[in-house]
């Protein structure tokens, strides 16, 4: 009996999520993890939360006129580098990019537009300097920007460069992971290449570029789609290889069905996975390391080792994001839930 618990001490030890402190009811689905020590959180009422030592304090703060913005995504680069989405209407004046060099003392509104349709919904970066944004449709095409200098300045990509989307397809701003980029330059080698994830109507589709300007192609999943369900969150290896889709109903929040689709090709093919375990919308999902996945949702979190074939429930604890780095994963939610889960070896 004693060995027996010493074999499940590692399991046991691995599924307790770890709450934090974040000092603010702001409902949170942004999270970007630098490393270890550094993690950005971006939320409701113009909110953001910061730490520089892995957790063991924090730094929450409302950036100076942006207090009606929900910043759905957040890109960090450092304990003092960082990009904040704002997602919501434009008619509103909600759809902007903040920035900030100094750790948050100051932040600069970087982009704005009020142009009738725009939605941001994600945003990620290849590197540093290189990143795009995309919003929901806007005259039947995503609306696309990019940046090469760190997000300091936004060119739109023209729409003629992006495909033209069936009545009722869009994104959702659930978990800032429905765009994720991947790129890499070895040598002679170079791999660069974007997704975008979207749902509202057949099943939930890919669409995926090697830059934001060249041929877009669209690719089918398994995961079914309809107005409020679809992919909400993506994952990709560094190399663009292996990837997991995952997503829901957001108005069935518990309803079992199908909600993870992988690939092992780059996205030329995706299959179905097993449905997650506890099932129900899962709006992220993240690598703690090696084959080990964890998806969360606000219908609770689990983790997979064998790539989508089978999953173990970690428990109930409801979250909207997740960001992983240094064998350790920080998720969060509504009411400035953040609670990190780490390796164990």
């Amino acid at each position: 009996m004693k060995l027996l618990l010493f074999l499940l001490l590692p399991s046991l030890v691995f599924a307790q999520w770890q709450p934090q402190t974040s000092g603010t009811d702001a409902n949170f689905r942004a999270v970007s993890a630098v490393s270890r020590k550094v993690v950005w959180v971006g939320g409701s009422k113009g909110t953001f939360v910061r730490t520089a030592d892995g957790g063991k304090t924090w730094k929450t703060g409302t950036v100076p006129g942006a207090e009606s913005c929900d910043f759905r995504d957040v890109q960090a680069f450092s304990a003092k580098e960082a990009i904040l989405m704002a997602a919501g209407p434009a008619e509103k004046g909600q759809a902007r990019l903040y920035r900030t060099n100094d750790g948050g003392k100051k932040w600069q509104l970087i982009y704005q537009t009020k142009q009738p349709g725009v939605f941001f919904d994600s945003m990620d970066f290849w590197n540093r300097w290189e990143g795009m944004v995309f919003s929901d449709p806007v005259n039947g095409t995503w609306y696309v920007m990019t940046t090469t200098n760190g997000g300091k300045n936004w060119k739109r990509v023209p729409a003629d460069n992006l495909p033209l989307l069936p009545t009722g397809e869009a994104a959702f701003a659930a978990s800032g992971t429905s765009l994720i980029t991947r790129g890499y330059k070895w040598r002679m080698n170079s791999y660069q290449r974007a997704w975008i994830a979207s749902g509202g109507v057949g099943n939930g589709r890919l669409y995926t570029a090697a830059t934001p300007e060249s041929t877009w192609q669209m690719i089918e999943t398994p995961i079914p789609a309809g107005p409020t369900a679809g992919i909400f969150g993506l994952w990709f290896d560094a190399q663009g290889q292996n990837g997991m889709a995952v997503g829901g109903d957001y108005k069935n929040e518990k309803g079992v069905w199908q909600n993870v689709a992988v690939t092992t090709d780059g996205s030329k093919t995706w299959q179905a996975g097993t449905p997650t375990d506890p099932p129900g919308l899962k709006e992220a999902v993240g690598r703690l390391s090696g084959k080990r996945l964890i998806a969360v949702g606000p219908s609770g979190t689990g983790y997979t080792d064998d790539f989508g074939k089978t999953w173990t429930k970690i428990d109930d604890s409801a979250f909207h994001s997740i960001d992983c780095s240094g064998g350790q994963c920080w998720a969060v939610g509504a009411k400035g839930a953040i609670a990190v889960i780490r390796e164990v070896k």
